[in-house]
């Protein structure tokens, strides 16, 4: 299925120099505000409590967070949860008060200052679990990017799979830049967020890079650049296609899903962005860099099994 069609090459890698130097400016702005500023982790690596308390009506975001710093709680972050009745409050932890003393303080508080607040839900996280979920996190991301980079490399060739997992990173790193900046509360949502980017741009490169391989097959006396043109062009339709769909369900979640489902949006909105420019603007220029070529796709096929119309026993061309 094609939206259109582009009948002339778009010259893509013409502008590999510029595109490059744009992603490595915005991959070291990322990484200095990494360092610079660090990440904002949310309740599920730091550890703390998170409280859903509901209204019978619209709450009165000022008043509960002068309810909670009242007990010397200022540190905790008070938002509406889906509707206005709703309210989210996460805790950090204190040192001179055990979970469940914490809870209990802030239930007081807030009923104190409204008796009809309900408390639905309480879930507390140790400073232990936290660590522990913040290192399996990062272990986890090492393994995907691991696994990428193996399959890659069998399935095309190393060159690929180094082209496509320094443009995955660079989608990573940036999304982790853009929280660092804004100060974007990290938990264990964005962090899946992260990871289903890393799935979805490693498939847009594998796209691409098959188009180039089928490439290499039909268009003999073509360049390198030429092919690669030739390959992103064509599959453009597709990948117009695909990011709008799928753009269109992440900004439904990020518009109407409320709260907890903010962050995972966002996420995932910065990376659909980025992974289209990387995929085809970081990612192939790369692989062209590091000197992809005809023979490093397909190999030498033997041309003793050929037969007079230059086609082997698999029924493919055999190349010059």
């Amino acid at each position: 299925m094609e939206l259109f069609r582009i009948k002339k090459d778009i010259p893509f890698m013409s502008y590999g120099r510029i595109t490059t130097a744009v992603s490595l400016i915005t991959f070291i702005l990322a990484v200095f505000f990494l360092v610079t500023k660090g990440l904002h982790f949310g309740v599920d690596f730091t550890g703390g409590t998170v409280m859903e308390v509901n209204y019978p009506q619209s709450a009165n975001i000022d008043d509960i967070r002068k309810a909670v710093d009242t007990i010397g709680l200022k540190d905790a972050t008070v938002q509406n949860f889906g509707t206005s009745r709703d309210v989210l409050i996460r805790l950090p932890l204190k040192k001179d008060m055990s979970i469940a003393q914490l809870s209990e303080t802030v239930t007081k508080a807030l009923q104190t200052a409204d008796p009809k607040a309900e408390i639905r839900r309480v879930e507390s996280v140790g400073s232990q679990v936290g660590d522990e979920l913040f290192s399996n996190g990062g272990l986890a991301l090492l393994l995907v990017c691991a696994g990428i980079m193996i399959y890659l490399a069998i399935r095309f060739e190393w060159r690929f799979a180094v082209a496509a997992i320094i443009a995955n990173m660079h989608d990573v790193v940036i999304i982790l830049g853009f929280f660092a900046f804004f100060q974007w509360e990290f938990n264990l949502t964005v962090l899946a967020a992260i990871l289903a980017v890393l799935g979805y741009s490693v498939n847009e490169s594998v796209v691409v890079f098959d188009r180039v391989r089928e490439n290499f097959r039909k268009m003999r006396k073509a360049s390198v650049v030429e092919v690669i043109d030739n390959a992103i062009t064509r599959t453009m339709s597709r990948t117009v296609i695909t990011h709008v769909m799928t753009q269109t369900m992440v900004g439904s979640m990020l518009l109407f899903g409320g709260e907890v489902l903010h962050n995972f949006a966002l996420a995932l909105t910065i990376g659909i962005l980025f992974g289209i420019y990387s995929s085809v603007l970081v990612a192939c220029p790369i692989a062209m860099w590091l000197g992809v070529s005809r023979a490093n796709l397909i190999g030498d096929i033997d041309k003793k099994g050929a037969d007079k119309e230059g086609v082997n026993k698999e029924g493919l061309e055999v190349l010059p």
